[in-house]
């Protein structure tokens, strides 16, 4: 997956959140963002990495914004690996 098309998943992810009354005040809880917060960055990939960061703590969440989207389940890991902090972590 592309960069251009990781940010444009994690903006269609950020514009579902938003409308999801129910998680919405979990992430704006969890990650102490504000709505302006989301206004003001919706474009930045480091923002949005942390938009798929909290839906992939969630396998239900994962299934929730794919399902909606008509997405396979693994485009969220693809495109939260192609945003800033997503690369894998080599322990060795």
């Amino acid at each position: 997956m592309s960069k251009i098309a990781a940010e444009t998943r994690a903006i269609q992810c950020l514009a579902w959140l938003a409308q999801n009354e129910e998680l919405l005040p979990v992430f704006l809880g969890s990650t102490g963002a504000s709505i302006d917060d989301l206004k003001a960055r919706a474009g930045e990939p480091d923002f949005l990495g942390s938009v798929l960061d909290f839906l992939m703590m969630d396998d239900a969440w994962v299934v929730e914004v794919c399902d909606a989207h008509g997405w396979a389940y693994p485009e969220l890991a693809a495109a939260r690996a192609q945003l800033p902090g997503g690369e894998a972590v080599h322990w060795t």
